[in-house]
Order: structure tokens, then C-alpha cells, then sequence
């Protein structure tokens, strides 16, 4: 290896074990021949699709395998040494040390009976790195470094008494104590909303920057990785597609498949002029049984016929409880909501069969909603026979179109949950309301958890139904791209009120709120420097105020 190389791997082998329903075990090999240089100090970012191997290749930095993958074939030299065949105690020592890890939920991965300084030092402590006054004292620097609140105080918290892109700045920090040589960075801001995603992903790049850590940084969207890594590695069904320096990857791809995801985020709708509505709320106000404050605080919206409201804010904001008391699950306590000329019930066990079967609703994470024992034609067919009383052939039939309809043709309606891939679930569960033949979808973070290619597919199918079923959307998201993607109108929500609301092109043109231009501001561009612009922008302001 070249003097200034810490990681090289070549013809990386990875496999595992696949036990199809039915059928014998068999081999799949989930990695196939990939090579890639890391210097000292250098971040790359690996991105790709669910299923493209970006967490497999990046865990293999550390010569591990999450959920019985086996690394079968190539070398991994890290600091010089071959680390794939080393001894149980010789990676022992090198994980948590020469290589850390910051996965995707920080709050799944720190102790909540712990506090935070005890977490943070742990690693270095155990591997002798340095004494705990010195492990404390790291620990104070890098919270400062990463922007926590008091930092000299802040290792004193518990995990439960922080916010969640405090956690992530906190889980960062645990891995940057040791004085590690590679942090593996698996998602670290993909489940935090816009405005917390950018003062995290501002405080690792000034973290590897300081500290001059090496990174393999995974993820799925190409606007993030474009602010914080030198060189981009595209990865598709366990191959490499293009390798190079990140302004070459985001202003000239060679391949289609990079250029598909470069264009991702171009996704344009026109938005329809004002048309008299399918959904009128007024003044809704709403709090969870045994809390004292209002979650809902005198919301008006409108939603017109065929049309698309987006409803945005941050986690929080009470986009998700608005939803609920649209459905009838969180009874207002006070305000009204009237749907297709209707007063609707304020609770679900007063409204008729009617109004439940013209207000449907498509969840963020399909896996769960939907029953893993039941076929794709059983899960579909179940709103037919309730609201329509279909039944045998005519069941099946319908079932088939509406398959047909969501594009997935013959061949589906025989299959579990458990063979199809994410955008092949969320398109189920949107035959599944279709299948009401509703007025209203409430659409919650339907494409959130999806890879972006899959999510422009849902939106672009979400449009073609919509055009030809006039069906409304109320569309709740944090992803400012789905809203220019699909909106019509758009209601910001802050704290439980709506601070800004009105048509698309209102709402997105200036003068801005505070709140709003915050949200704004804080979607990631791909165009390399835009987070320092962005950061130097918000210092000016500050300095100014």
C-alpha cells in the first residue's frame, strides 16, 4: 500500500445463507468483487439503493458481518495488515479503536439506564486508549466541537433527555474519542428531519476536518454525501458502478444508473388552480388524553377536490396528530372538520361506513402495516369485500386491476410482503386504499423510508392515480423536494400551528417566516460547498443579530 493508505480492500467477497419458503437453502453473494483505496484523512461516500451492499462493504472495514453474512473472498488491509482472517482477539482490538461505528438510530444504540459521558468514554477507556480523566475531558472537547449544548455538563444527561440530533452528535463523539483512524458513518442523518440533519452533518464534517479521521460515509442520498465526502463510490446489486472525485460524480456521471440518481430530485408538478374543497378544517384543536397542553392549536386548512395539500414540518410539529384527528383516532376538543359538504364525527366510533371508506390511509413503514401471513390478493381484496361485498371471481378480478393499476401487473397477487421489495410494499398498500375507491388519502411520509429512485417512482405513480381517479392527498412530509414533486398547496407546521399556508408557488416564494426560511434553507443542494455557503450564511446572520 501507498504511504498514505489506510484502507484497501480488493475483490471483496460477501455472502450469506438464504432460506427461501419451501425450498432448500441456497448461497447468495451479496458483494461481488469490489474493490476501494481509502487515504488517511480522505472521507468516501458509498451510495446506492437498498440491497446495493453499502453497509455490507462499509461493516467490512472492521472485518465484520451484521446478521449471518460471511465475508468470503478478497483481502481487507487496514494500517498495513490483512484484518478478513485475523484472530477473535486481534479484531477485538481493533473495533472500537482503530475503526468505530455510528449507525443510523442513535437511540436505539445507547444504554438508556446509562448516562451519556459514562457511553461516550467506555471504548477508549476499555481499550486503554487513555485514563477517564483524560476519556472526560476528549469527551467535553468533542461535545464542544460538535456543537452540544454546555458541553462541560452535557455527558451528565441520560439518552432520553435530549433531543434526537443531539444523540447523533453525542453517538458521533463515542466514536470519535478513541482517537480512531476510520469511522464508519451508516446513515447518521437519514432519520432526522432538515433542520436537524444540517447542523449534524455541519458538525461532523468540522469533526473529521479537526481531528483528521478517515470516513467510509453510507447512504442513499447523493445531495448529503456531496457535503461531506472527497470521492463517491456508486454501488448497485453488490457491484461497483462508478468510482470518482465528488464534483466529477454530481456535475459529469459517466454511467446511467449515476445519472438516474443525480436527476432524482427534479421531479416537477404544476400546481392545479384553486378548486372547491373535499376537506375543510377550522380552528381544530387537539390534546392526548392525560397531558394539559394542546398539540393541535386552532389549525385551518383547506384540501380541494383532486388536489394535493402538503402538510411539512419538522418531528414534532403535529403533522402526524393532525392526520389522526382527520381519521377520527384523536377526538378534537374543539373546531370542526367537515368532509365533502359534511360535519365529520369528531370520533371514529360515530362517523358511518361511509366516511370511513372515503378517508383512507397509507403509513410511512408498510412492513407494518400490512399482515405478513396474508397474500398481496388477500391484503388488497380485504377493503373490496367490506365496503363492496365482492367476492371469488369478481374479488379477483378487481384485485388485478388495481395491480394493474399500481403497476405491478400478473404474477403479484399470489405473493407475501415478505417477497417484494420496499417500493413493491408501498404500492400495495396503495392499491389497498385505492381500493375504497376514497375521496382522501392520507399520505404519511409515504417515500421517507425509501430509496430516492423508488421514491420518484412512487411519486410520479401517486400523480398518474390522481389524474385518473381525482382522488385529494393530504401529503405529510419533512422532504421539501416530495413537496415541489407533488403539491398543490402546502401548510407549514411549527409546534402544533400552521405558520404558513397557502398555494405552492405562494408558500415557496419570498418573504419568508423565520420558521420557514429555516426549512428552506435546510434542504441539502447537490452542489459541492453548498453546506459551508449555507453555514457561513447562518454565522453572517447570527454576527448581524
Amino acid at each position: 500500500m501507498a504511504d498514505n493508505t489506510l484502507l484497501e480492500i480488493r475483490g471483496l467477497v460477501i455472502q450469506a445463507t438464504s432460506y427461501p419458503p419451501g425450498e432448500p437453502p441456497k448461497e447468495v453473494t451479496l458483494v461481488h468483487g469490489v474493490d476501494l483505496t481509502l487515504q488517511r484523512g480522505r472521507v468516501l461516500g458509498l451510495i446506492g439503493e437498498s440491497g446495493a451492499g453499502k453497509s455490507t462493504i462499509g461493516l467490512s472495514a472492521m472485518a465484520y458481518g451484521r446478521g449471518g453474512v460471511r465475508l468470503t473472498g478478497g483481502t481487507i488491509t487496514l494500517n498495513g495488515r490483512e484484518i478478513r482472517l485475523a484472530s477473535p482477539a486481534a479484531l477485538r482490538s481493533l473495533r472500537g479503536r482503530e475503526v468505530t461505528y455510528v449507525s443510523q438510530s442513535a437511540a436505539a444504540s445507547f444504554n438508556p439506564a446509562k448516562r451519556l459521558m459514562e457511553q461516550v468514554i467506555e471504548t477508549s477507556i476499555a481499550h486503554g486508549v487513555m485514563t477517564r480523566p483524560e476519556a472526560e475531558a476528549r469527551a467535553v472537547l468533542l461535545f464542544r466541537k460538535l456543537g452540544l449544548p454546555n458541553p462541560e455538563t452535557f455527558g451528565n444527561r441520560y439518552p432520553h433527555q435530549v433531543s434526537g440530533g443531539q444523540l447523533q452528535r453525542a453517538m458521533t463523539a463515542m466514536a470519535l474519542c478513541p482517537k480512531p483512524d476510520l469511522v464508519i458513518f451508516d446513515e447518521p442523518t437519514t432519520a432526522l428531519d432538515v433542520t436537524t440533519q444540517i447542523d449534524v452533518l455541519a458538525a461532523i464534517k468540522e469533526a473529521i476536518r479537526d481531528t483528521q479521521v478517515a470516513a467510509l460515509y453510507i447512504t442513499h442520498d447523493l445531495a448529503v454525501v456531496a457535503q461531506v465526502a472527497d470521492e463517491i463510490m456508486v454501488l448497485r446489486h453488490g457491484r461497483m458502478v462508478e468510482l470518482g472525485e465528488t464534483a466529477q460524480i454530481i456535475k459529469e456521471p459517466r454511467q446511467d444508473y449515476t445519472r438516474a440518481l443525480v436527476s432524482v430530485r427534479s421531479l416537477e408538478h404544476a400546481e392545479k388552480p384553486p378548486a372547491p374543497p373535499v376537506l375543510r378544517i377550522e380552528g381544530l384543536t387537539a390534546r392526548y388524553r392525560g397531558t394539559h397542553f394542546d398539540v393541535l392549536k386552532r389549525v385551518s386548512v383547506e384540501l380541494p377536490k383532486g388536489q394535493t395539500l402538503a402538510v411539512v414540518g419538522e418531528s414534532g410539529s403535529g403533522k402526524s396528530t393532525l392526520a389522526r384527528a382527520i381519521t377520527g383516532l384523536l377526538p378534537p376538543s374543539s373546531g370542526r372538520i367537515t368532509f365533502d359538504g359534511r360535519e365529520l364525527s369528531p370520533d371514529l366510533a360515530g362517523r358511518s361506513k361511509d366516511d370511513l371508506r372515503e378517508i383512507q390511509m397509507i403509513y410511512q413503514m408498510a412492513d407494518t402495516a400490512m399482515n405478513p401471513r396474508q397474500t398481496v390478493g388477500t391484503i388488497i381484496g380485504r377493503p373490496l369485500e367490506f365496503y363492496f361485498g365482492l367476492k371469488g371471481a369478481a374479488r379477483d378480478r378487481r384485485v388485478q386491476e388495481l395491480l394493474d393499476e399500481i403497476e405491478m401487473g400478473k404474477g403479484f397477487a399470489d405473493r407475501y410482503p415478505a417477497e417484494l421489495s420496499g417500493g413493491q410494499k408501498q404500492r400495495v398498500c396503495i392499491a389497498r386504499a385505492l381500493a375504497a375507491k376514497p375521496k382522501l388519502i392520507i399520505c404519511d411520509e409515504v417515500t421517507s423510508a425509501l430509496d430516492p429512485l423508488v421514491a420518484d417512482g412512487i411519486l410520479k405513480l401517486l400523480l398518474n392515480l390522481q389524474a385518473i381517479e381525482h382522488v385529494a392527498y393530504l401529503f405529510i412530509t419533512h422532504d421539501l423536494a416530495t413537496v415541489r414533486a407533488i403539491a398543490d398547496k402546502i401548510a407549514v407546521m411549527y409546534k402544533g400551528q400552521v405558520v404558513r399556508y397557502g398555494q405552492k408557488s405562494d408558500v415557496l416564494a419570498p418573504p419568508f417566516d423565520d420558521y420557514t426560511d429555516l426549512l428552506l434553507s435546510s434542504v441539502p443542494e447537490m452542489e459541492v460547498g453548498w453546506l459551508e455557503q449555507v453555514i457561513a450564511h447562518r454565522k453572517m446572520e447570527s454576527a448581524g443579530n
